[in-house]
C-alpha cells in the first residue's frame, strides 16, 4: 500500500519487518503502592531521605544502561495498581513491584499478578521480617520470582539487576 509502513502489517507480522540492526526495547514496569509517594518525608529513619522521584530516576538511568525502557507508577489505590498490572500483560517484559501495605492484604493484586506471564520481583525498602508480625507474610511473594527486602532504596536497583538476568539482557 502506498504510504503504509509497518502499521499496515497484520499484527502477527508486526516485527517480521524489522531490519537486523533494529532492536525492540523491552519495557520494565516499576509499580509502587500506597504511601510510597511520601518517600523521603515519611519515617526517613526507616525509609531514607530519597524521594520516589529520585528512586525512579536512578532506576531509569540504570534501566537505560541495561537496554531497557522503564515505566514507573505509584498509586495509593488498589484498583489502579491492578489496572497497571493488567496493562503490563500487553506491554511489559517484567514487573518490579513494591506493593507497600497491600503486600499483606491484597488478594486482588496477587490475582492480577497471577495473570501476568513475565517475571515479577517484589521490593521492600525495609526488612519486613524485622517489623510487626502482620508484615511477615506477603501475598505478592507467592507469585514473585524473588523478594528483595531491607536494602533501602538500593533494593530497586538490585531488583533491576536481577530482572536483567531473568530477561537475558546479558545475551543481547
Amino acid at each position: 500500500m502506498v504510504g503504509c509502513e509497518r502499521a499496515c502489517l497484520a499484527p502477527q507480522n508486526l516485527y517480521l519487518d524489522l531490519k537486523a540492526s533494529e532492536t525492540v526495547t523491552q519495557t520494565i514496569f516499576l509499580i509502587n503502592g500506597p504511601n510510597l509517594n511520601l518517600l523521603g518525608l515519611r519515617q526517613p529513619e526507616m525509609y531514607g531521605r530519597e524521594t520516589l522521584a529520585d528512586v525512579a530516576q536512578n532506576v531509569r538511568v540504570k534501566a537505560t544502561a541495561l537496554g531497557f525502557a522503564l515505566e514507573a507508577m505509584q498509586s495509593n489505590h488498589e484498583g489502579a495498581l491492578v489496572d497497571t498490572i493488567h496493562q503490563a500483560r500487553q506491554s511489559a517484559a517484567g514487573i518490579i513491584i513494591n506493593p507497600g501495605a497491600y503486600s499483606h492484604t491484597s488478594i486482588a493484586i496477587l490475582d492480577a499478578l497471577m495473570s501476568y506471564e513475565g517475571p515479577v520481583l517484589e521490593v521492600h525498602i525495609s526488612n519486613i521480617h524485622k517489623r510487626e508480625t502482620f508484615r511477615h507474610y506477603s501475598y505478592v511473594s507467592t507469585r514473585a520470582e524473588g523478594v528483595i527486602a531491607g536494602f533501602g532504596t538500593q533494593g530497586y536497583e538490585l531488583a533491576l539487576d536481577r530482572m536483567a538476568v531473568l530477561l537475558g539482557a546479558a545475551a543481547r
